[in-house]
């Protein structure tokens, strides 16, 4: 399935303008969590009673996390504690797109290394693997697992808030030993109701650095988080849902979908403006009621870019918006304006300004 990666730039989807929005264009939404439908323990804004619609408009919704700690249940009663309707089955996690990984590379009952919180422990015994917490020998279970005696079979590493020093440090004596070793994601930080912490990217960076080794990861951008997911929902015309460029909308990418940039979490207009094309999403908007509307995308109009009251034009590589009306079409003539510059000449566009004059 081919993404339309540019239309934000060129207008080029027609997607939802039959008047039922996206959630009618699209079968099922592939949502991302933190930053898109709650941040910590508060649902984001709109987010409850839109997904509400978007389902009765016929959208399926699967919950998309690089998140790893958390089983796909404590995600669902999470989901319902905020108001939205899920069942377990409704979840994706990294979890269970790393434990496939593994599944896929060694014998079924394998001892595996795990640093990291229940989420890895249950979706890697869904696969008939055995969890445990040391990189030491144990040869009577090991043999019995299939490992050799020679301790895990591979060591999966997820974000979870206890992991310390003790746990990396088994993991590093693992890899350093020449162990399979999944990443359940590399994200580098996370969001928080009390601003950014650090990520799974930053502790899997720990071990990096202690042994040298790169890991395979298995969540958002790479592509087994988006197979387990197609997998699990059977999407045919999937919607990729999220707030960050360098997981949701490259994996969007990556996967050959479309996908929808919520302004709800952690990318700001200044980053939208200044991503790469790998990294552009088909459409933006402010938060997820933009599911229950028609497309809205920016359109050529002689050397400009318009949408809504807005025109955006760039000249002597600098970029210029005039007009008037809703930021966020301000802010979708703007990229639209970048974007259309060569590949690689987008990056030295002057948006100096440009941000604050749309009103963000």
């Amino acid at each position: 399935m081919s993404g339309h990666t540019s239309a934000v730039a060129t207008g080029g989807s027609d997607a939802g303008g039959d008047g039922g929005g996206l959630a009618r264009a699209y079968d099922v939404a592939l949502l991302d969590l933190d930053g898109v439908v709650y941040t910590g323990a508060r649902a984001v804004p709109h987010a409850v009673e839109v997904l509400a619609e978007a389902r009765e408009r016929g959208m399926g919704l699967a919950f998309v996390t690089n998140n790893a700690s958390r089983t796909p249940k404590a995600v669902a009663e999470h989901l319902v504690e905020l108001g939205v309707p899920a069942q377990p089955e409704d979840v994706v996690t990294s979890a269970q797109a790393a434990a496939r990984v593994v599944a896929e590379r060694v014998p079924e009952g394998a001892s595996v290394l795990v640093v990291g919180g229940e989420g890895l422990e249950v979706a890697l015994r869904e696969r008939g693997l055995r969890p445990v917490r040391s990189a030491g020998a144990d040869s009577a279970s090991d043999s019995a697992s299939g490992s050799g005696g020679d301790g895990p079979a591979a060591v999966v590493q997820g974000f979870a808030a206890d992991v310390g020093w003790a746990a990396l440090a088994e993991a590093s004596y693992a890899v350093a030993r020449g162990v399979f070793w999944v990443a359940s994601n590399a994200d580098l930080t996370i969001p928080t109701e009390r601003g950014i912490a650090p990520g799974n990217g930053a502790l899997v960076g720990v071990v990096r650095a202690a042994t040298g080794v790169e890991p395979v990861v298995a969540g958002k951008p790479e592509l087994p988080l988006h197979r387990e997911t197609i997998l699990r929902t059977g999407a045919r015309r999937p919607l990729v849902v999220g707030d960050r460029l360098d997981t949701d909308i490259e994996g969007a990418h990556n996967g050959g979908v479309d996908s929808l940039l919520v302004l709800t979490g952690v990318t700001t207009p200044e980053a939208l403006l200044a991503a790469g094309a790998g990294r552009r999403p088909t459409f933006v908007a402010e938060d997820l009621r933009a599911l229950l509307e028609p497309a809205v995308t920016a359109r050529r109009d002689g050397d400009a870019w318009v949408c809504g009251g807005w025109s955006a034009r760039v000249a002597d590589g600098a970029l210029a918006v005039t007009g008037e009306g809703a930021r966020i079409d301000g802010l979708r003539a703007a990229c639209a304006a970048v974007w259309a510059e060569e590949a690689d000449a987008a990056a030295r566009v002057d948006t100096g300004g440009v941000v604050e004059r749309l009103g963000w």
